[in-house]
């Protein structure tokens, strides 16, 4: 099967810290926003330290239009996208050319040409590249776009393919929308990149192995209003649901068994949790659905912890940091949760040997 040769996170140069971020958040909104008092302490219980921006907070007080928005996304994307696949080409001990594959996995801006054309385009990658942009998977991205790119490792046993999530999701903040929805994401989200290379079959396998063994998506019906945007003059209004953390609780551990099911496994096989932190209720309702001993997402909490929640992106911070801080042998379950309603999962089989 194929299998992950290396990944890449980017920390921006302004990591800030998240008490800084609620003051700020509670001056921009409690004079149009009545609840702002009652709700500023959601910020406290994310139980996020630090959030990873790719602007300085004073930045995000000031007026901008959307085409400004959307032209920083595009600049900043293309300089940070490149230096994670840099870092990521270099620790999979590759050259560039050898990338037969891109997938760019966004939801947060907008670009035609595609994000991966601008890539391939500034880095002179392979002109005969197969490109494959994906984009509004929201959160569940980073998960799907992995299942993406090792189907096309299976379809082609000698593939090199680049898998790329870029989440600015700072940059969507419209400082003019006083809903709720906005009040509580100004609370959680954050902005990352990350970059991953999937190997075929026919490539040494690294010392660390990290195989593919199969993934599962699923859409769930009639919860469309659950997770998303609504696009306005003024850009991307987001739209959040408080019935999130029920939503997993009722369906996850179901979804989790029925796949592992088809591999004969059952949830006491898997070893490492790679999953998603949409928020700490998010967590909390996976720990308590799937009642797994110990804290068995604790990279997961503290990646979020230490970034915030960076939409697609985020999945590919945790599976790094249990490649780069060690995992368990044995069977990986990387899960997200996303727009559609959906859920999206990849099982992996991780070796030290």
């Amino acid at each position: 099967m194929p299998h992950i040769a290396a990944t890449s996170t980017i920390n921006f140069p302004y990591k800030i810290e998240q008490q800084a971020v609620k003051a700020q958040a509670h001056a921009l909104f409690s004079a149009n926003f009545p609840q702002t008092d009652r709700l500023i302490f959601a910020f406290d219980n994310t139980e996020i330290v630090t959030r990873n921006f790719c602007k300085p907070l004073d930045w995000y007080a000031m007026p901008t239009t959307f085409e400004e928005r959307n032209n920083d996304y595009q600049q900043i994307t293309l300089e940070y996208a490149i230096k994670a696949i840099e870092d990521c080409i270099a620790k999979a001990a590759l050259a560039k050319e050898d990338i037969t594959d891109i997938l760019f996995v966004t939801t947060t801006g907008l670009a035609t040409p595609s994000m991966d054309a601008l890539i391939v385009n500034a880095m002179r990658l392979n002109p005969h590249i197969n490109r494959t942009p994906i984009w509004g998977l929201g959160c569940g991205g980073g998960v799907s776009g992995m299942a993406k790119a090792n189907t096309i490792a299976i379809a082609n046993p000698n593939a090199v393919v680049l898998l790329v999530a870029v989440e600015l999701c700072s940059l969507t903040l419209i400082k003019s929308d006083y809903s709720k929805s906005n009040f509580i994401g100004s609370s959680l989200f954050s902005d990352g990149v990350a970059a991953c290379i999937v190997k075929g079959d026919n490539y040494t396998t690294s010392a660390h192995k990290v195989a593919y063994m199969g993934a599962s998506s699923k859409l769930y019906y009639d919860s469309l209003d659950v997770m998303g945007w609504e696009f306005k003059d003024t850009g991307f209004k987001v739209l959040f649901s408080k019935d999130i953390p029920t939503f997993i609780h009722e369906n996850v551990k179901q979804d989790i068994r029925e796949f592992l099911q088809k591999h004969d496994l059952q949830l006491s096989d898997i070893k490492n949790f790679i999953f998603h932190p949409g928020g700490k209720k998010v967590l909390d309702a996976y720990a308590d659905a799937l009642q797994v001993e110990g804290d068995f997402l604790q990279k997961t909490r503290e990646v979020m912890n230490d970034n915030g929640n960076m939409s697609s992106a985020t999945v590919l911070y945790v599976l790094d940091k249990f490649i780069t801080e060690g995992f368990e042998d044995g069977y990986g379950l990387m899960m997200a949760m996303g727009p559609g309603f959906s859920s999206e999962m990849v099982l992996l089989k991780l070796s030290n040997n």
